[in-house]
């Protein structure tokens, strides 16, 4: 095993062209972190990496790999017990403001003076739409930083899309390759309807669960789309509660929601009369990821069998089940929302919108840009 070891940090210098002298344990951290990407390429490679943990521990390993060649992996077993693992998303609305340089909107809204943060709410609002339309994938979002060009950005969103569906001809089976795209096409449109519901004739007509089921854990073991369960009950646990048959479908980034369907950036940016019905679908994305990835729960939803009465999101904190229910304007209507509060007494109910900060005896209204303040009802 030793010289197991020896022999992959010999490679691993050769390909860097740095001396193995180098290599020592207080800077190997900084060295993989920055150089492990191009080495560990497939789920073989990855399960190699025990033995550093068995016999090199004074070795901090750092791999990072998408997902593709890890999850699919097949006639391997995994090192189980010598892997941490960390979840890495698209940036959320916080990383992006640091991200442009602006970190003391960031500090303010980790303050949570609501106040001051409505004071500069056109700057939050100007940034928020950016955002909705750069999205979080680091290469965009890196690029839009120095080049502040929505051309450039439209451009690399649309070979991150190009490349992943190439990645589906790579990784699955032929068979399934067609399923894939249909699925991972028809996104946009699920997302378009008044119910969000995932309806699988609607993919291609006649269409079934067993159609498209395996297509679609395959997204989501892929980290490609975010899949969120209907709740039959809004009770703690929520896991207890799923109903498997009913879900909604988002991306993984709210970016590249909107390259897929191909809407201006002047659209986004300065509003059109015509963009109505799909600006709450992108609405919901955006709370999705921010949920996920700032907030850090696993969002569901509500509604009655008869899809009546939906409430956006679900999400549960230490102690109770919170609704959420989103807007992408200043609207203030939450009928859906009240009715579900009268029924079932939440401790918490929150709305998010464009408008200000402010409590009310059943609910709260959270502006969009300040989502991660939902986090304070969660640790309740």
């Amino acid at each position: 095993m030793c010289c197991l070891i020896y022999k992959f940090l010999l490679i691993l210098t050769q390909k860097m062209q740095i001396s193995f002298l180098k290599i020592l344990p207080e800077n190997a951290l900084k060295f993989v972190s920055k150089k492990m990407r191009i080495c560990v390429k497939n789920f073989a490679q990855l399960q190699s990496l025990k033995y550093f943990y068995e016999n090199a521990p004074q070795y901090a390993i750092v791999a990072a790999e998408s997902l593709l060649g890890v999850a699919l992996h097949q006639g391997t077993s995994f090192p189980v017990g010598k892997v941490d693992f960390l979840d890495l998303y698209p940036l959320n609305f916080r990383e992006f403001l640091c991200a442009m340089g602006e970190k003391q909107f960031v500090s303010m809204l980790d303050s949570c003076d609501t106040q001051m943060v409505t004071v500069f709410k056109t700057k939050y609002i100007e940034r928020l739409r950016e955002y909705y339309f750069v999205g979080g994938m680091p290469e965009v979002v890196k690029d839009f930083s120095e080049k502040k060009d929505y051309n450039r950005v439209r451009a690399i969103q649309k070979n991150l899309i190009n490349y992943y569906q190439q990645d589906f001809s790579k990784h699955a089976e032929i068979k399934l390759v067609p399923r894939l795209n249909l699925v991972w096409n028809s996104i946009p449109m699920q997302l378009a309807k008044e119910n969000k519901k995932y309806i699988y004739g609607q993919v291609r007509e006649g269409s079934r669960a067993k159609d498209f089921e395996l297509a679609i854990q395959w997204l989501l073991d892929c980290g490609l789309i975010h899949k969120v369960q209907r709740i039959q009950k809004p009770d703690l646990p929520l896991k207890a509660y799923i109903d498997f048959d009913a879900f909604k479908l988002f991306l993984v980034d709210i970016g590249l929601l909107i390259a897929m369907t191909d809407l201006d950036a002047k659209v986004i940016i300065e509003g059109n009369k015509i963009f109505t019905e799909f600006k709450g679908a992108l609405t919901e994305q955006y709370i999705l990821q921010q949920l996920i990835s700032d907030v850090g729960v696993i969002p569901y939803y509500y509604s009655t069998q008869n899809s009546k009465g939906e409430i956006d999101f679900l999400v549960q904190g230490k102690t109770s089940v919170i609704p959420i229910e989103v807007k992408a304007e200043e609207n203030l209507k939450a009928k859906s929302l009240k009715a579900f509060c009268e029924k079932y007494q939440p401790s918490y109910a929150v709305r998010t919108s464009m408008s200000d900060y402010r409590e009310q005896d059943w609910m709260t209204n959270i502006p969009l840009y300040a989502v991660k303040w939902i986090k304070n009802y969660v640790n309740q």
